[in-house]
């Protein structure tokens, strides 16, 4: 799920329910055994972050026949206090843009 950084160090910047509800946004008919090995999680784990998005009002699910399909309700805020204000939209925009969508910042002279 990690590699090492320079210091040695096998940290990710997000969480397991950060990855779990980016990858969600991505692709919202993914399922529980798709969304897994994506986030280098078990898929125990990824339907606990799931049930826990959900109730949290992050994820609503729709069964259309015998498939779920997810909803991500882009205007949560985040959850710290040092997000305070900010929802969480513009940032799985972010995560799920293309990196063609992308524009760079411009360089510092």
């Amino acid at each position: 799920m990690s590699d090492p950084d320079r210091s040695g160090g096998t940290w990710t910047l997000l969480t397991g329910h950060g990855h779990v509800l980016a990858e969600i946004a991505r692709n919202p008919k993914a399922r529980i055994r798709d969304i897994s090995p994506v986030v280098g999680l078990t898929e125990r784990t990824v339907q606990a972050i799931v049930a826990d998005l959900e109730a949290a009002g992050y994820l609503t699910r729709t069964r259309t026949g015998r498939r779920v399909v997810y909803s991500v309700n882009r205007d949560r805020p985040f959850r710290h206090s040092a997000q305070e204000g900010l929802r969480v939209g513009p940032f799985l925009d972010l995560l799920s843009a293309d990196e063609t969508e992308i524009t760079p910042a411009p360089e510092d002279d």
